[in-house]
This record gives C-alpha cells, sequence and structure tokens, in this order.
C-alpha cells in the first residue's frame, strides 16, 4: 500500500509542476495570438526590443509574438541581405528606417549635395526592402543662425530630396524631437513647425515622423494635434513618459490616443520606439491593454 501511495504522489507531484510548464509553454501562442487581433497595428523597433539577440534574429522573435512589421535606425552597417531574407521567411514588412541622421544636419545648404545622395542610395535600400518610408532628421542647432534661417534650408533640402523618394514610392518622414529631455540644441521640435515645413515642399513624398513621445513633452495635446496634423502624418512612433518606455508606464492616456488615431483614419504601423521596463513579454502585456478602447 506504501508503494501504491507513493507511486500516486509522485505521479500527482509531476502533474502539478508539470501543469505551470504547460500553461508557460501556452502563453507565447496566446499572447501572439491576442498581438495579432490588436486594433492598433505595432511595429517592434528592432534596436530597442529583444536587444539580447542578434539583430536579424529579431525579426524571426517578432513574428512569433504576433507581430507583422519592424522598424529600425540606420541601414549603413547591417546585413541587408539577411534582413530582407529574414523579413520575407517570416511574413514582416519593414515599416521604416532611418535615411539621414542628426549630423551634418539638412539645416546647413553645406551638406545639401551629401544629403540628396544619402537619400538616393537610401532609396535603393528601401526598394529592396520593399519599405515605404524613410525617417529624416532636421540637424542640430547652428551657432548664431536663427530656427527660421536653418528651417529654410531644411526646406530646400528636402525639395532636392522629395523627387527622387517620389520616384522610387518613398515618403521621407520629418521627425520633430524634444529639446526638454532627449535632444537638447535640437533644431525642430513640436508639430507647428514641422508641419509648417511639410507645407513649404508641398510634396506627397514628404510628411512627418509624429513621434507621440517627443509631442507630449514638446507641446501635449496629443489627440487635438494629431487631428490638426492629420493630413502630414507619415507616420507614429510611441513611448510613455516618463522614462520612455512602452505605453502604460507612464502619464499618457495611449487608449485614448490610439482610439484618436483611427478616428482619424491612420492605419499605418505604430512604431514601438520605447524600451521595455520589465521585459518583452510584460510589455506586450501593457500594449494589449492600451489598445482597449
Amino acid at each position: 500500500m506504501q508503494s501504491i501511495h507513493r507511486r500516486a504522489l509522485l505521479a500527482g507531484s509531476a502533474a502539478l509542476l508539470a501543469a505551470p510548464r504547460s500553461r508557460a509553454q501556452d502563453a507565447p501562442a496566446s499572447r501572439a495570438s491576442a498581438v495579432a487581433k490588436l486594433k492598433t497595428r505595432f511595429a517592434i523597433n528592432g534596436e530597442i526590443w529583444w536587444s539580447g539577440v542578434p539583430f536579424v534574429e529579431r525579426i524571426r522573435v517578432a513574428a512569433e509574438h504576433g507581430f507583422r512589421d519592424l522598424e529600425f535606425w540606420p541601414w549603413r552597417g547591417k546585413d541587408l541581405a539577411a534582413i530582407e531574407k529574414a523579413s520575407k521567411d517570416h511574413g514582416v514588412e519593414i515599416a521604416q528606417f532611418t535615411a539621414w541622421g542628426f549630423t551634418p544636419g539638412m539645416n546647413d545648404a553645406a551638406n545639401h549635395a551629401k544629403v540628396v545622395e544619402e537619400i538616393r542610395e537610401s532609396c535603393k535600400v528601401a526598394q529592396r526592402l520593399r519599405c515605404t518610408r524613410m525617417t529624416v532628421v532636421a540637424g542640430n542647432d547652428r551657432p548664431g543662425v536663427s530656427q527660421a534661417e536653418m528651417h529654410a534650408e531644411v526646406i530646400k533640402a528636402l525639395k532636392l530630396c522629395a523627387p527622387i523618394a517620389q520616384d522610387h514610392g518613398v515618403t521621407l518622414i520629418l521627425e520633430p524631437m524634444n529639446v526638454r529631455v532627449d535632444h537638447k540644441g535640437h533644431c525642430l521640435y513640436g508639430s507647428a513647425p514641422a508641419l509648417a515645413i511639410c507645407q513649404a515642399v508641398g510634396s506627397p513624398a514628404v510628411k512627418l515622423n509624429w513621434d507621440l513621445y517627443h509631442m507630449h513633452i514638446s507641446e501635449g495635446d496629443l489627440c487635438g494635434h494629431l487631428r490638426e496634423g492629420r493630413e502630414w502624418i507619415g507616420y507614429v512612433q510611441v513611448a510613455d513618459h516618463p522614462g520612455r518606455n512602452e505605453p502604460g508606464t507612464g502619464e499618457i492616456h495611449y487608449n485614448r490616443v490610439f482610439k484618436e488615431l483611427a478616428a482619424i483614419g491612420y492605419a499605418g504601423p505604430v512604431g514601438l520606439e520605447c524600451w521595455p521596463l520589465e521585459g518583452e513579454e510584460q510589455a506586450i502585456e501593457r500594449l494589449i491593454d492600451a489598445d482597449r478602447w
């Protein structure tokens, strides 16, 4: 009898131990299914999420978690052939990448020839990766030069680049920053001057990378400004504040903001340029919560 009881006890213990493992194994599949059903189409930032995994492998990991879009920063220095193959193999679209960064700035006429050449090369990369958006950045302050003068140079640079982008089926998305927390000394922040630049360029190939984290810090009233600038929204990125972590970790009511994005007709990817506060799995749970409206 003791032997029978011992075997039963061991069997019961084994079942109890197995149950949590089974639930843990089911959780990723369940979470991936939930992500695939979200109203908001999130794009993983491949530079930040799953940073312990080799870059190209992050495309596979993103797909396994239910995401179908991925963004990244500069293309130079990356294995483009591997990115191209992985994105095709796993059904992940490249939502956007950075074509022109902070320096040298577009806000200086001396740099415009370099800007044009780099945009031309970046457009070739975009076509290879089947990507239709590229981020461009205005540049940092130039001592002794006014914002109006710097913005005028940005307009000139974008007018030179817009026909190239349009010929390649690419939209250049200009990203305003914030100068209070992350980018002190940058020459473009807030929606009003960024919209003025887009309107002055007057090309369907030039719109805004509307980073809601930067906009919240720079000007607030996220939903109101989104409504006012809807025509020029080429892409949206998110992070909460303070901390620049995923939605649900700070003061921004992202449930309301995502509802507004849908209301104004934005159906494109929403880039997750945010650092997961307590790991990617918990961050995904918070994304699912933020998408409820």
